[in-house]
């Protein structure tokens, strides 16, 4: 007998085999939203506005293929939809339990089994131990649950009766299933629990293990569990527990006391509970979710006093009242690093250090001098990427396998050699970004000389401290977003062993969501928020962090960001050692996946973060200036890379098309330079005004979005996607000769630094930093992520980089490395090492760079050169100051009462002339004139007609000293 009737619908799904991959869209093979995000051997790039989606062919990845069954379908009576395999249903609210079903004149019921026995059968569910008539609701859900789960609006909802006894329930395999008239089983499933969990168990007691006295108290929040358990080991790896205790349960906690004995000691919860993933009472062995330290191996939670003296640097207590001075968030500016990076190739470094916390305590080392020189020219933090512990490398370093770079060096600089040898060690070296977190509060045991004991601890305090010594702050790179395991049994997976289905959001099915890339948190349940509060506070407290920067933001709610924005700016020195005023938070806003359009809610995507005061990635400036977004065609051109006015072999249509773009992204860059303040106003390419919102990127969302100044981080790179001297190589003619390939790379990162709001850069930017046009380096090892601070290589032409991510560009990228006219010396990355510090002491030279508040940058930054009339590819703006004579603008820079910035990155030289600057005494900036570059200082202005004469591939300011 079929299945179906006529009206039966079908869906073919192609899932990937890899339990990391989703498709982020809801149309078919639609690519175009990618993380990062391990695939086989492969990875894709972090998502940023996207253009074109990347090719995928049926080699990317391995599939398999199921057919659902449409839940709206009718099926014949004597066939069961559904299965206990499935959480298609939803118990919200502890009187009310939601299902997308209508059940006509049927019925519906609730089922328990203390020990997962339950089972489908024509006859319906049997194995139970409880059996409860749920009766369906005529009112609908009310209105706390949609507003807490949007997504289930449209279900049906079932009152629970009063006297159900719902905590023991909870602890149960539970499903519902609906009956015919005539007593049929037509539809069964199981249950998604958050809801229910989080009104009878919300809880903000202690967490983790507590110091006191001669005490240890451990507390663990598992309120599905049927019994908890700690086992006591004496070392971090092997032998036998030296103690297992009992924990008691008091309303979803618990909870155990020992002797101070055990400090010092590794603990290993044995949880028992019902799993969804197996159907089974599970017994789960997980790490504490609040550990602060753990085994080498990630499998024992280190019990550690975290606030003991011993395990603080000399002068730690003492380290907030000399923080580099930060007057105001304003005057931020962020350069991104990761720890491995900065150190691992670095020789001036002791070897047994390189790579580590520990190197950045060492103050004459090439990295740490050029950290100097960024410092004092006015670089205010330094952005780690994840630093915490995270799957993919083993601390345990004699277990890594390495690949003589002696070896490589001597293989042509286009040849598949390199890649190969590297890939074949890639999941078994020491390398990795460290996007696929384990657990989010401690630090990552492969940085510290001594990946057991409380060495990670002390050390990563040690480089907090070097750094704030040199003048940089630091901020942490946090993922929150997701985590890198789940189920009952892989090691590396902690919140879902304990309590099950709660913490990881889930499908209409009970599928965990992947769209981040794999095992997407929910931060809407209070106690997954609560655990992020809690984290952020630690590394703020106990290690000192600065700011932190959240990996894809947008799948966050933004009442999380909210009240981790309240709660760290409310730290003191006095109570908590913390200027908690001086913390940033920035992050990815990208609205993708499940969370798109506040689907599960108000996510912390761009357009919701207004008058927040957290930062998101300005991915319009970087776009306008590259050319399309990450996925788009690889030769597609910007503003930067010569759209227009230096052609490549891409097709951009028409020469008034080109022309076109050029103008939008000249519009684009513009708002981002005044800020992309919703409401700034601007003459656009047309010659209208209109506001930054009125402005519209190319899938006709808005540009200008933010309502304060540091709600934006403008950027034209970072880890994700190609080195900004990649990209440029990339795009650029192949005829074009590298000088003018360096000049194009100072233009980009001028715009970045003279631009109104948070300027962000990726590490080695200034160096003309290349990956050998690698767009994915997460796990492309030491010889692809190179850094070299003795200024003589930028690692270009290091080989073909790896296939698995690559391999589409590979002719176009082989054509470039194989051509040595590509490759700087060391005269080109020196002289790019200065025009970037000159930035940014142009940037400090001036509050005017730096302006504080909206009204600010309306009334004092105008764009000029605008209109249909103005030449392309020249941007030209300027700030004002108050000066006697004025009206309505207060003086804020004693130095400076004009500034003009004028950025042309035409290939020739222009001059432009405008009345509004005549007579105006504007000179060349002093930093300008005291520099090397002899091509600025060919910049001219005349007063009389207020013309400036600007050389090709230039950015020039010009500044009116202050006379009253």
């Amino acid at each position: 007998m079929s299945l179906f009737n006529s009206s039966a619908s079908l869906t073919l799904h192609y899932l990937p085999t890899c339990s990391t991959f989703r498709s982020l869209c809801s149309s078919p093979f639609d690519f175009s939203l990618f993380t990062k995000l391990p695939l086989s051997s492969s990875r894709f790039a972090a998502p940023k506005r996207f253009g074109t989606p990347p090719v995928i062919t049926t080699t990317s990845f391995r599939c398999s293929m199921a057919l659902e069954i449409d839940s709206a379908s009718s099926v014949h009576e004597d066939n069961i939809q559904g299965s206990l395999s499935y959480s298609r249903a939803y118990w919200p609210s502890k009187d009310i339990i939601a299902w997308n079903i209508d059940i006509g004149d049927g019925s519906c019921y609730l089922y328990a089994s203390k020990t997962a026995a339950l089972t489908v059968t024509d006859a319906g569910i049997q194995g139970h131990d409880v059996k409860i008539q749920l009766e369906k609701d005529n009112e609908g859900l009310p209105a706390k649950v949609i507003e807490k789960f949007p997504h289930i609006r449209g279900y049906t909802a079932f009152k629970v009766p009063s006297t159900v006894d719902t905590k023991s329930l909870l602890k149960c395999q539970l499903a519902v299933a609906s009956y015919n008239s005539g007593g049929g089983c037509r539809n069964a499933t199981g249950l998604q629990l958050p809801g229910v969990i989080d009104e009878l168990y919300s809880y903000d007691g202690p967490l983790g293990a507590t110091f006191s006295g001669d005490s240890i108290s451990l507390y663990l929040w598992a309120p599905t569990a049927q019994t908890v358990t700690a086992s006591l080991f004496k070392n971090p790896s092997g032998g036998e527990p030296f103690e297992t205790v009992p924990l008691k349960e008091s309303n979803g906690v618990w909870s155990i006391s020992g002797p101070r004995s055990w400090e010092g000691c590794y603990y290993v919860y044995e949880v028992d509970v019902y799993h969804y993933s197996t159907l089974k009472i599970e017994k789960c062995f997980a790490n504490d979710p609040y550990a602060r330290g753990v085994s080498a191996d990630g499998s024992r939670t280190l019990l550690v006093d975290i606030n003991s003296d011993s395990l603080k640097p000399e002068g730690w207590d003492n380290l907030a009242n000399e923080k580099p001075v930060l007057l105001s968030l304003s005057d931020i500016s962020i350069y991104e690093l990761h720890i491995r990076d900065f150190s691992a190739n670095d020789l001036t470094v002791d070897s047994n250090l390189r790579g580590g916390y520990l190197a950045f305590a060492a103050q004459d080392s090439a990295g740490i001098l050029h950290l100097k020189k960024l410092s004092a020219a006015g670089l205010t933090h330094v952005h780690l990427l994840p630093s915490f512990h995270f799957a993919e490398v083993n601390d345990d370093k004699e277990k890594w396998k390495f690949v003589d770079p002696k070896t490589l060096e001597s293989l042509p600089s286009d040849s598949e050699e390199q890649q190969a040898r590297i890939t074949a060690i890639q999941d078994e070296d020491g390398y990795n970004w460290g996007y696929n977190p384990v657990l989010w509060g401690a630090p990552k045991g492969s940085y510290a000389t001594n990946p057991n004991g409380p060495s990670r601890i002390i050390e990563f305090r040690k480089m907090v401290q070097a750094l704030n010594h040199i003048g940089l702050r630091v901020v942490l790179d946090v993922v929150y977003n997701h985590l890198s395991s789940s189920g009952p049994h892989d090691q590396n997976s902690v919140l879902d062993k304990i309590v099950p289905g709660y913490y990881l959001r889930r499908d209409a099915d009970g599928s965990i969501e992947s769209s981040t890339c794999m095992n997407d948190t929910a931060s809407e349940h209070y106690m997954v928020e609560r655990l992020i509060l809690d984290d952020l506070s630690s590394w703020a407290v106990n290690y000192k962090v600065d700011g932190f920067r959240f990996d894809l933001m947008g799948h966050i709610m933004k009442h999380t960001m909210v009240r981790a924005t309240s709660m760290l700016q409310g730290l003191s020195k006095g109570r908590d050692g913390v200027e908690g005023s001086s913390i940033y938070l920035y992050g990815e806003g990208w609205d993708f996946g499940e969370v798109a359009k506040n689907a599960r809610g108000v996510n912390a995507s761009q357009l919701n973060l207004g008058g927040t005061g957290i930062g998101s990635f300005n991915d319009r400036i970087r776009d306008a200036m590259l050319g399309g977004g990450p996925f788009g065609p690889p030769l597609q051109q910007g503003f930067a890379t010569g759209l227009s006015l230096e052609p490549n072999d891409h097709d951009h249509g028409s020469k008034s098309n080109e022309d076109r773009m050029l103008a939008v992204s000249k519009d684009h860059i513009q708002v981002g330079m005044a800020a992309n303040l919703r409401d700034y106003v601007l003459t656009n390419c047309d010659g209208k005004q209109v506001r930054g919102s009125e402005v519209y990127n190319y899938d006709g969302s808005p540009v200008g979005y933010a309502l304060q100044p540091i709600e934006i981080v403008n950027y034209v790179s970072a880890h994700d996607n190609e080195t900004l001297f990649d990209i440029i190589s990339l795009k650029t003619p192949i005829n074009m000769t590298v000088d003018v390939r360096c000049r194009m790379n100072h233009i980009a990162t001028s715009i970045i630094a003279l631009s109104q709001g948070t300027p962000f850069f990726h590490a080695g930017d200034e160096m003309l930093r290349s990956k050998s046009l690698d767009r994915d380096s997460y796990n492309s090892g030491d010889w692809f992520n190179r850094l070299d601070f003795t200024y003589n290589s930028n690692n270009w032409g290091v080989g073909l980089p790896p296939k698995s991510h690559n391999e589409n560009n590979w002719p176009l990228i082989r054509e470039r490395l194989a051509n040595p006219s590509y490759k700087p010396d060391k005269n080109h990355i020196v002289a790019a090492v200065e025009n970037f510090t000159n930035l940014l002491q142009i940037r400090y030279s001036s509050p005017l760079f730096r302006l504080r508040t909206v009204k600010d940058i309306q009334d004092r930054v105008r764009f000029h050169n605008n209109g249909p009339s103005g030449v392309p590819g020249v941007i030209v703006m300027s700030i004002e100051d108050g000066r006697a004579g004025a009206s309505g603008l207060s003086q804020l820079d004693p130095k400076f009462q004009y500034i003009v910035v004028i950025i042309n990155v035409r290939p020739n030289q222009v001059s432009l002339a405008d009345a509004v600057f005549r007579g105006k005494a504007l000179q060349l900036h002093p930093v300008q004139v005291a520099s090397n570059d002899i091509i600025v200082k060919e910049s001219k202005f005349e007063p009389s007609s207020g013309c400036f004469t600007i050389p090709p591939k230039t950015t020039a300011v010009f500044a009116e000293p202050r006379h009253n």
